[in-house]
């Protein structure tokens, strides 16, 4: 397994940053500013970008795996790899994501915890709805780790 850092041709990936992030144009308002990894374990399996929100904060902005790698341990991975990457040089592991069953469990067994909410984030910034498990994602839920 290795996890490498992008630098160029970020958009090459993204079919995988859609799977964390189905609007384009929100992708974008990261993707430039943003720290892109990918990670490999014989073939391409899963990314995340990180950017640097000042005060000690590091946001992880985007993470996906591929939908039949998924459940195998390359998601927690790469928030392993964040947390060591950046251990010392950032104070906070931060992650914005929807009220859904999916990803607020998954961040909450990598050490995550609950820390702030943004009211109608997906209904005042999407052109549609957000849909995961059949509930409409409404609110953005913070979470963080100490690093």
């Amino acid at each position: 397994m290795e996890i490498k850092e992008i630098i160029e041709n970020k958009k090459h990936y993204l079919p995988l940053l859609l799977l964390a992030d189905e609007q384009e144009d929100m992708i974008d308002l990261y993707l430039s500013r943003g720290t892109m990894y990918v990670l490999n374990d014989g073939g391409l399996k899963g990314e995340c970008v990180v950017t640097d929100e000042g005060d000690g904060i590091l946001e992880i902005k985007n993470l996906a795996v591929r939908q039949d790698s998924q459940r195998k341990g390359y998601g927690r991975q790469l928030v392993e790899f964040l947390a060591s990457t950046y251990k010392g040089k950032y104070s906070v592991l931060q992650v914005g994501t929807g009220d859904s069953l999916l990803t607020v469990p998954f961040y909450e067994k990598c050490g995550f915890i609950r820390s702030h909410v943004v009211k109608n984030f997906f209904k005042d910034n999407y052109d549609h709805p957000i849909y995961e498990c059949g509930h409409q994602l409404l609110d953005m839920i913070y979470l963080r780790r100490k690093l």
